[in-house]
């Protein structure tokens, strides 16, 4: 063992006991101790990977990067995956190449009309209105929260470029319908899958059924660097398009701290520029700089080894939950999966039944009044949010469910902190409240 590598050991160990001593599991006192939604759930490994990363002094993106998105876009099966620097940021950098020049009359522009939902995550729909597009929202089914494929056709218009939705609350939408609907009408499909990574259909991963998909990596999700989110697709052409969106709007492909990948750095013209300017330094599109850091990475390539568990024990959580409220069926709607899917459950769903008397407000007051943290689902209807005072926009159907979702529904967690004690005293809660 080289010196450095001793000295990079000794690190390790002492990484590991301070991990053993300052994040100590906590004893849950029911009614004392929060019962979370969401969370980071973590070891000394990934403190581990974090130092390692760290020691390497490359502060941009490297080879944990590389590394996490080759793993990543195994795990999913899809061809091209790139990581950003927030779920929302690759819904952003995934809209933007189907806005890009290159795709001729295919592409996204302004006064387009793109199919979604109102019962939606605020940047999940921002980038269309970001492109000067036009959202047309179509309502939800309870008790799955997906959008309601009935009403598709009479959405269409001569308009009609895009469908983008998400995969809510790790829930899989009718990707039979959506994926012949979009085919039969030469529309792209954007699958956002920031709640759903790891949930299937068919046996098949969500995000590689449309042109272009994403995920998010904010600790809530299913695994966390912090901040962070990829956008995978199989489409060789929207990957190089959306890599160039992230990096800059930059014509060149280069990988950080690379040159000359394509031989041709000194001997291009292109736009007006002089015939041999640099290709580093050529623009082809209005893009960003949305990187993540190397440590970032090493801590998504931590979490992705527990991948795995942390799914299998979101489903516990989830089915313990809805085997405990079951007997309240009579005033409650409980979340169901959708046909043909294993979800990768984000949260546990509850929806108050009108009939029932009872005040969403008021069952959530008494939730959190015993600790138990709630939320509701997202931004409810953007239609009613303050920024969509002014935004154009195009609604098919009356959205009755989206209507009932913004004053009934909300939801507890199903993270892997929560144990099965945990998960007695809320349905206990339960139980006594209602």
């Amino acid at each position: 063992m080289s010196k450095l590598e001793n000295i990079k050991s000794q690190i390790f160990g002492l990484i590991k006991e301070y991990h053993d001593e300052a994040f100590k599991p906590v004893t849950f006192i029911p009614g004392e101790t929060p019962v979370p939604v969401s969370g980071k759930v973590f070891d000394h490994k990934e403190l581990q990977f974090i130092t390692e990363s760290a020691l390497d002094a490359w502060f941009t993106t490297g080879r944990f990067n590389t590394e996490f998105e080759k793993k990543l876009a195994k795990y999913i099966n899809v061809k091209s995956l790139i990581t950003v620097n927030s779920g929302s940021s690759a819904n952003l950098v995934a809209f933007s190449a189907l806005t890009a020049a290159e795709l001729g009359d295919d592409a996204i522009k302004p006064g387009d009309e793109v199919i979604t939902v109102a019962a939606s995550f605020p940047t999940t729909v921002n980038p269309i209105l970001q492109y000067g597009a036009v959202p047309v929202f179509l309502d939800v089914t309870i008790p799955y929260y997906e959008i309601d494929v009935t009403h598709l056709e009479a959405a269409l218009s001569s308009k009609t470029k895009a469908v983008v939705i998400a995969h809510t609350m790790g829930n899989v939408f009718n990707l039979d319908v959506i994926s012949a609907f979009c085919k039969k009408h030469d529309l792209w499909l954007m699958e956002d899958c920031c709640d759903a990574l790891g949930a299937t259909y068919n046996g098949k991963h969500v995000g590689t059924f449309g042109d272009i998909a994403t995920i998010s990596f904010y600790p809530a999700h299913h695994i966390t660097m912090g901040e962070g989110g990829a956008v995978f697709t199989g489409n060789a052409k929207l990957k190089k398009i959306a890599e160039s969106f992230r990096d800059w709007g930059r014509d060149c492909w280069c990988e950080p701290g690379k040159d000359n990948t394509c031989g041709l750095r000194f001997a291009q013209k292109l736009g007006e520029l002089p015939e041999g300017y640099d290709h580093k330094y050529i623009y082809s599109r209005q893009g960003f700089n949305l990187k993540i850091t190397d440590m970032q990475a090493s801590l998504g390539l931590a979490q992705l080894e527990k991948l795995d568990l942390f799914i299998a024990l979101r489903k516990r959580n989830f089915d313990l939950l809805k085997a405990g409220l079951q007997k309240h069926t009579a005033k409650l709607i409980l979340p169901e999966a959708s046909p043909n899917s294993n979800p990768s459950w984000f949260g546990f769903l509850i929806t108050v039944k009108p009939e029932s008397g009872i005040n969403r407000n008021d069952l959530v007051q008494k939730l959190n009044n015993k600790k138990i943290a709630t939320r509701l689902l997202f931004a409810g209807d953007l239609r009613k949010q303050p920024y969509f005072k002014d935004v154009r926009y195009r609604t098919v159907g009356e959205l009755k469910n989206t209507e009932l979702i913004l004053n009934n529904t909300f939801w507890i967690g199903v993270t892997p902190m929560i144990t099965e004690e945990m998960i007695e005293y809320v349905l206990k809660s339960f139980d006594e409240i209602l």
